[in-house]
């Protein structure tokens, strides 16, 4: 699953990342990489962007960016 199809409370495991190019870079560079846990902390009135608490800090990405993402639940 993605990390986009969770909801605000849900923890999960980052397993893979198919983002490439810049996009892939600045994520990496936020902190996901494998193996990384993640919690869904609310998702903005509009719905974009989605909160994450991710290894212990807060960080806010859009849905289409969390698409990339491959988590475990």
């Amino acid at each position: 699953m993605t990390l986009n199809e969770l909801r605000p409370g849900a923890c999960c495991i980052l397993t893979d990342m198919t983002a490439e190019g810049a996009l892939g870079q600045r994520l990496m560079d936020l902190g996901f990489c494998p193996g990384a846990e993640i919690e869904i902390v609310r998702n903005a009135p509009l719905v974009d962007p989605v909160e994450l608490q991710l290894d212990g800090y807060h960080v806010s990405i859009r849905h289409n960016e969390a698409e990339y993402i491959r988590v475990e639940a």
